[in-house]
């Protein structure tokens, strides 16, 4: 059962259930669009300039393996830290942690590049509530589910982190 603050903001914010992101509401895709073939693939079809979204993470409600196509930004907002495992186009990866300890390296804002699958997860009785802007706007082609064999397989070195954040 999510923390009552969770539970609050939730009902506050609108957020619904996502199959990614724990909970979701989309506040904002921009009316100005780029138009076919003004960017390259696999955006070429057009998109809109950017989109944003309000996300809340329980320890029932994870950030789920996945990746997007766009470049996006996460901010951090209220609530507990939040810890990301980032496994990028490149082959390598990495664990960054969104919080309000900066001092202590934790990240108020974490640039995620196109194409890096990600998960995320809060500590036991933690929330974490953030936003995340992309660009170009995501379309739901832009969002591909992570398959945890297969970029256990791809990531051999990350084999042991993605079945950590599988099974918190």
């Amino acid at each position: 059962m999510a923390p009552p603050e969770a539970s609050r903001l939730r009902e506050q914010l609108g957020l619904e259930p996502h199959p990614t992101c724990g909970f979701v509401r989309v506040t904002y895709v921009s009316d100005r669009a780029i138009a076919p073939g003004g960017l390259p693939p696999p955006f070429a079809s057009g998109r809109p300039a950017g989109s944003a979204l309000y996300f809340l993470v329980t320890e029932e409600a994870p950030v789920h393996l996945h990746c997007l196509r766009n470049d996006q930004l996460y901010h951090r907002y209220l609530g507990g830290p939040l810890e990301v495992l980032l496994l990028y186009p490149d082959g390598t990866h990495a664990v960054r942690t969104m919080g309000g300890d900066v001092a202590g390296g934790q990240h108020v804002q974490l640039f995620i590049p196109g194409g890096t699958f990600h998960t995320a997860r809060v500590g036991p009785g933690e929330w974490f509530l953030g936003a995340s802007t992309e660009w170009p706007g995501v379309e739901p082609s832009d969002v591909i589910p992570g398959d945890p064999a297969e970029l256990t397989a791809r990531f051999p070195d990350a084999a042991g982190l993605i079945d950590a954040f599988r099974n918190r």
